[in-house]
């Protein structure tokens, strides 16, 4: 499934089992973690319905700083964002921002296409990854 920039993968997991693996598998592939947020957990906090959903916030300066030396607004979208996320029948989802689409909204150039061309490619092998789909 995409959609305005944004790949949907269904996981073989729940939700917090697939933040927990996307976890496992960017620390291991030397990427950083910033955060991880429980928007579900938020919303109970005000007594509000919200199926399972949490955002996972990772990267590595090696593959976002030559896009934001290339368009510095880039950052906006950096670091890398993934959500898990509960559908209404069930299913666990993993998005992301597709990269090119990244790259056209902020009109990245040739200079960065190696690098987004990378990003891409792990992104998806560590969604795959999380989700069970590999």
């Amino acid at each position: 499934m995409a959609s305005n920039g944004l790949v949907s993968v269904e996981s073989r997991f729940g939700v917090a089992e697939t933040i927990d693996r996307l976890v496992e598998t960017v620390t291991g592939a030397g990427l950083r973690v910033f955060a991880r947020i429980d928007h579900a957990a938020g919303a109970h906090e005000i007594s509000a319905p919200l199926r399972p959903t949490e955002l996972l916030i990772f990267g590595h300066p090696k593959g976002g700083t030559p896009l934001m030396q290339d368009r510095q607004l880039a950052g906006i979208d950096l670091p890398i964002k993934a959500l898990a996320w509960e559908d209404e029948q069930g299913k666990a989802w993993l998005s992301y921002n597709d990269t090119q689409w990244l790259a056209e909204r902020h009109g990245l150039s040739e200079a960065s296409r190696d690098a987004v061309t990378a990003i891409a490619a792990g992104m998806e092998k560590v969604i795959a990854a999380a989700a069970g789909t590999n």
